[in-house]
């Protein structure tokens, strides 16, 4: 995992960015289906995108 939020928008703005870089990656959607308050969305890329997905994620950070 490189990423994990709260927040959907956040989530779809990360795979985004990292499909535009052409990095595959998977979401999982922890959200709890019956209160949507609780859980997370994680990302995930294969070993060989990690240090480049992880890049990408701070700077949309901003760090």
């Amino acid at each position: 995992m490189i990423f994990m939020t709260a927040h959907e928008y956040k989530a779809e703005m990360a795979k985004d960015l990292l499909e535009s870089a052409g990095i595959k990656i998977v979401v999982l959607n922890q959200h709890d289906s019956a209160y949507r308050n609780f859980g997370e969305y994680r990302i995930y890329v294969a070993d060989e995108n990690r240090n480049e997905a992880i890049n990408l994620i701070k700077e949309l950070k901003g760090e």
